[in-house]
């Protein structure tokens, strides 16, 4: 890295400290990366010009100026995204309605058709015919305990069944 010099006295290096500053707008951090002189030489030389209230003056305005778009950029962003989650939001409950109604419509399982596609949670008991949910099995209310009157249970498995 070169070492930052401190070029006092020198018209050209002043000149060219106004014109950056001035005329191309650029910050004295800039200028002093760009010219490799330190901070305190360029703001000295900025303030002494005639020029830098009314330079300051504009960039402050310059700065509320882009302030208030980044502002209004922002709000407006925020809008069409809280717009955009809205309407994911109303497309997600028509989809859950939708398949509430697909579901409250769909016809009740009978407990031989539940038996017939769970066989190996039920046993045989041959005393009554009927199938016996197995102890081991913790099933909700809605889940047939006994399905009564199977004649030969190995019938479930094929599609005779005797009842």
């Amino acid at each position: 890295m070169s070492k930052i010099k401190h070029k006092s006295n020198s018209k050209e290096t002043k000149d060219k400290i106004i014109e950056l500053f001035y005329n191309q707008h650029l910050r004295p951090t800039d200028i002093s990366k760009k010219l490799k002189v330190k901070m305190p030489y360029i703001t000295r030389i900025i303030q002494t010009d005639s020029r830098y209230i009314g330079e300051k003056e504009a960039r402050k305005q310059e700065n509320r100026e882009k302030q208030k778009e980044q502002k209004r950029i922002y709000a407006q962003n925020k809008r069409e995204k809280e717009r955009q989650e809205k309407q994911d939001y109303q497309k997600l409950l028509v989809q859950i309605n939708n398949d509430n109604k697909f579901l409250s419509t769909k016809k009740k399982v009978s407990d031989l058709k539940y038996a017939k596609w769970n066989r190996s949670a039920y046993d045989y008991d041959e005393n009554t015919s009927d199938l016996i949910l197995k102890d081991k099995i913790v099933a909700g209310f809605n889940v047939a305990k006994r399905v009564s009157n199977i004649v030969n249970p190995n019938s479930i498995k094929s599609k005779r069944i005797y009842v």
